[in-house]
């Protein structure tokens, strides 16, 4: 491995590549350092140090966006509201015809696309960072005595979240510059960076919050409980059934194209951490909603049914609650196989191989090929379903096996994961092109 780090560093444009990306990373943690005006930092301290359902998941959205959260930094929310727009696009793409023709249209198309996307994220960032800030400071005074209201403090309040929108847009343009110049899939890379920064920081005062011996065991548990999870996304990313493809052999004047035989891969996840993103966004949206209404120090006899009601919500669907670890595991299994239906009929993949005069031997093709690709990949995504949902139920376990109250994301380790291995993947080819032996072939 080390061997190979070496090997790497001796290729001079391979060398740039991955010093451009690691800049790009060192610019990352700054900009995340960067806080908006006005700023109270005892008052955002004594939220993320809080033990409070709030307090867990504004420490999930902190994991999330790489720390940018607890300094309330022009970062705050990361390149989250770009991956909604995307995830938007992606499921308008098959039921909309105009979207559809354009995604066959080759890379013109998918510029077309992507613009869209970059249109879309604009009212998505302004939207989440009106409703995470105003969410934030109304159980803390986040902003000291500046009241945060677009409807009484509008030009002021306009201009702290053209901030926030500005702080995205210019993350997702250092995206763009890492996918052009640098190692890895920009976007990815700038997520995976931050959470691997701001995961140690968190789990040590998870750690060390309480006193007594228990916690160092909880943190051995919560660190052996890590690992093989590791493990387990591995598996379920790089998984795939291998279908057995033969192809025609074809006369063209005096050459024979054609005629040998290859092979299909259908993945294990097909669908990728998009399930446990989506269901993350939209189980995480009735307790951001309540937080609105819901005051955690009113008095007896303030405490009316409208204020109890919220805060079942932001107990009982925060994300160290039973109720929203079962929903969690539902609805990732359920957008699973949702998301790798739509990748397959993207693909179209029947189609293909009938064109290009391939075919699954003892199959015919056209129809017969569609529905045994189709029993295949519901098999398979069973597995790759309940693997995602177990990763999506293990923060809840994670928490009342050790006894720390830790916002332990299961979709930071699947990204984490995926990054990593993805990156490598990229190295790997790049070293062989140039007859290195790379990272994992060794």
């Amino acid at each position: 491995m080390l061997q190979a780090v070496i090997n790497a560093l001796k290729i001079p444009e391979l060398r740039r590549k991955i010093l451009f990306t690691l800049g790009m990373l060192v610019l990352f943690r700054f900009i995340a350092n960067v806080p908006l005006p006005k700023v109270d930092p005892a008052e955002l301290n004594r939220l993320f140090s809080g033990d409070s359902a709030l307090g867990d998941l504004a420490n999930l959205l902190n994991l999330l966006s790489g720390g940018a959260l607890s300094q309330f930094s022009i970062a705050a929310m990361g390149v989250y509201p770009y991956i909604t727009a995307s995830i938007i696009m992606q499921l308008l793409i098959p039921l909309i015809p105009a979207l559809e023709q354009l995604s066959k249209e080759g890379e013109q198309g998918r510029n077309k696309i992507q613009r869209y996307q970059y249109y879309l994220t604009v009212p998505l960032a302004y939207l989440q960072g009106y409703g995470q800030t105003l969410t934030i400071n109304n159980q803390v005074r986040l902003f000291g005595d500046f009241n945060f209201s677009i409807t009484q403090n509008f030009l002021p309040t306009f201009s702290l979240l053209t901030l926030m929108v500005a702080g995205t847009m210019l993350l997702i343009w250092m995206g763009e510059l890492i996918d052009e110049r640098g190692i890895g899939n920009g976007l990815s890379i700038i997520i995976f960076g931050g959470i691997v920064t701001a995961l140690p920081g968190i789990i040590y005062q998870s750690i060390t919050a309480s006193q007594g011996g228990g916690n160092v065991i909880g943190g051995i548990l919560l660190l052996l409980v890590t690992l093989a999870t590791v493990v387990g996304v591995v598996l379920l990313t790089e998984g795939q059934r291998r279908i057995p493809v033969q192809y025609a052999k074809r006369v063209r004047g005096n050459k024979v194209y054609g005629g040998q035989s290859s092979h299909l891969p259908l993945k294990v996840n097909m669908a990728g951490m998009i399930p446990l993103i989506f269901a993350q966004s939209i189980l995480i949206f009735p307790s951001t909603i309540a937080s609105y209404f819901w005051n955690p120090n009113a008095v007896a006899g303030e405490n009316g049914i409208g204020n109890r009601i919220a805060g079942f919500f932001v107990n009982s669907f925060g994300p160290n609650g039973l109720a929203f670890t079962l929903a969690m595991f539902i609805m990732v299994v359920l957008f699973t196989y949702f998301y790798a239906l739509v990748l397959f009929n993207q693909q179209n993949l029947p189609e293909s191989l009938q064109r290009n005069g391939g075919f699954i031997p003892g199959i015919r093709p056209g129809r017969n090929t569609e529905i045994y690709l189709t029993k295949v990949l519901n098999r398979i995504t069973l597995i790759g379903a309940l693997g995602l949902g177990i990763v999506a139920a293990l923060p809840y376990f994670v928490q009342q096996l050790t006894g720390l109250s830790i916002a332990f994301s299961s979709t930071g380790i699947l990204i984490v994961v995926g990054v990593a291995v993805d990156t490598m993947r990229q190295l790997e080819a790049q070293m062989l092109m140039r007859n290195y032996e790379g990272f994992i072939s060794r």
